[in-house]
């Protein structure tokens, strides 16, 4: 899989665990740590556990393994590294706090209109 295809796909499994504001922006011309950052939120711990559970099963699914996985035991942020994409899952108060949307506002954001039905 490429990059793109594993960023949609994280968005993709996000959008069908009922993710919010999902957005996938593509960073490799910002920044070298990857290709693609997804960010999502969910409204709740629980929930946010879910979708990144979600995300990890349906990548791994395709053939594509997570590298690391940061934040897990907190549930108000979970940072999946797929090396070339960086899936962050969100609280909506953890979501607001590290603001990763301006931060990465320089990279190119992804058109997932015609990918999710958020």
């Amino acid at each position: 899989m490429t990059a793109y295809e594993t960023a949609v796909g994280a968005a993709k499994a996000i959008d069908g665990k009922k993710g919010l504001n999902i957005q996938v922006i593509e960073i490799g011309d910002v920044s070298v740590i990857a290709d693609y950052m997804v960010i999502a939120t969910g409204n709740s711990s629980t929930h946010v556990k879910a979708l990144a559970d979600e995300v990890e099963y349906q990548l791994d699914k395709a053939g594509v393994s997570v590298s690391h996985i940061e934040g897990y035991r907190s549930n108000s942020w979970i940072l999946l590294d797929y090396i070339d994409v960086l899936v962050n899952v969100f609280s909506e108060e953890a979501r607001e706090f590290y603001d990763l949307d301006r931060l990465w506002q320089d990279g190119k954001p992804v058109d997932l209109t015609d990918i999710i039905t958020d």
